[in-house]
């Protein structure tokens, strides 16, 4: 029998077992669930929905100052290298703005992960670059991230994780109740492959301007398909995902 039980301060309740399972109480020893590292990261990418239910793709990209922290190291080393073929110089530049992007974080005291990120990233493409002597392999690392992130996300389809219902479920209220229907799997699905495609073109376009050594198109082109082409994929991904209306009559489901 599932009948309501008094707790000790006189107030009705379902007991535990019969309650619906994201309302029973989480045993505090127990390690964190699927469904709460899902939360967990989709909390941390900042992904979240305007009045009107669309994404807040600024928000997604860290707003206005992690659009500017993304772009500013890149430009000013492909603008200084072009002026002055002078790699040493460049590579300074672009640390020092780096730098302060994370001094300006630590002053206004707000969150210093994306900004830190930054500059740990920077610093270690400079020494590449440096340790080579080749001013295009300043860009070398984010080929190797950017397929990392390929390979990553194409095993969350294989797996049935995709991870577009990881970043997109939980601001929809469908936490990770999305993967007990195909259709929601398959939506995502199809979602975490266009965020691949936007990945791959980046690598299509910019391998053969590395190997061809042209610094100044191959930083233009690291600033155009940066953030601003991601935050795109991520619009598309979220309108290709959004869950179809209810039959007639019913709620409409929104997102």
């Amino acid at each position: 029998m599932n009948d309501p039980i008094e707790d000790p301060d006189g107030h009705r309740r379902l007991p535990d077992d019969a309650r619906p399972a994201r309302d029973r109480p989480t045993d505090p020893q127990a390690g964190p669930t699927a469904a709460d590292l899902a939360k967990q990261y989709a909390a941390k990418f900042g992904v979240r929905r305007t009045e009107s239910g669309q994404i807040d793709v600024l928000s997604s990209v860290g707003g206005v100052q992690g659009l500017a922290e993304s772009i500013a190291p890149g430009l000013v080393f492909t603008v200084l290298f072009t002026l002055t073929r002078d790699l040493t110089i460049s590579l300074v530049a672009a640390l020092a703005v780096a730098a302060v992007f994370t001094v300006l974080r630590l002053v206004s005291r707000t969150p210093l992960t994306q900004a830190l990120a930054g500059l740990i990233g920077v610093a270690f493409c400079a020494v590449v670059a440096q340790r080579t002597g080749n001013a295009e392999d300043f860009f070398l690392p984010g080929f190797f991230i950017n397929g990392g992130y390929i390979l990553a996300m194409a095993a969350s389809v294989v797996f049935r994780w995709p991870f577009a219902g990881l970043l997109f479920g939980f601001i929809r209220n469908e936490g990770i109740e999305w993967r007990k229907d195909p259709a929601r799997v398959r939506a995502y699905a199809t979602a975490t492959w266009i965020i691949v495609a936007v990945l791959a073109l980046r690598l299509a376009v910019q391998v053969p301007l590395y190997l061809a050594g042209n610094v100044a198109a191959l930083g233009s082109m690291r600033v155009a398909m940066g953030l601003p082409l991601y935050a795109l994929g991520l619009w598309l991904a979220w309108i290709i995902s959004r869950p179809r209306p209810v039959a007639a009559g019913g709620p409409s489901a929104t997102g």
